[in-house]
């Protein structure tokens, strides 16, 4: 029997407890270290050449350091962005993220008020927009960042049925 959602590893009463998690695409890792080495060459060359200039050629190399909190957050980018994924369940949707600290947030369906897409001018360049859940409670506001705008609109669309459908009985 198929449920009609998109990364659930099984029906209801399947007995399978585990949701199917779905990891957000390479797009944004790609925008995040984008950014990163753009603000860290730019940062080196500014550190370089005023240190330079003022205070002697030796001290240009520092902006050397730039570009090693460049190559270790790239490393750190990578691990943050594998750390992001949501599962849709039959009543709620969750979102996992976090390296060190692990924070899963519930949402249940019946408790979404609001469910927007929005895209900046960094992510429409990239191709990507953003979801965000507004719900009665705003320790469970959450968002996703990162996701093709068709599946944000999907997701949109699903959770504002899903949504309107769960609170009709409230």
């Amino acid at each position: 029997m198929d449920t009609g959602t998109k990364g659930e590893t099984g029906g209801p009463g399947s007995g399978t407890a585990e949701p199917g998690w779905v990891g957000l695409p390479s797009g944004l890792l790609t925008l995040r270290r984008t950014l990163l080495v753009g603000w860290c060459c730019l940062l080196a060359v500014a550190t370089g050449l005023l240190l330079g200039l003022l205070v002697g050629p030796a001290w240009a190399s520092a902006g050397a350091f730039w570009l090693a909190a460049g190559a270790w957050g790239w490393v750190l980018i990578g691990r943050n962005w594998r750390s992001w994924r949501y599962a849709e369940r039959a009543d709620d949707l969750l979102i996992s993220r976090g390296v060190l600290w692990r924070e899963q947030t519930v949402v249940p369906y019946g408790r979404m008020q609001l469910v927007e897409v929005t895209s900046g001018p960094l992510e429409r360049r990239f191709g990507l927009a953003s979801l965000q859940l507004h719900t009665a409670a705003a320790a469970t506001d959450a968002r996703i960042p990162g996701l093709v705008p068709a599946e944000a609109e999907r997701l949109r669309d699903r959770l504002a049925a899903l949504g309107e459908a769960r609170s009709a009985g409230l």
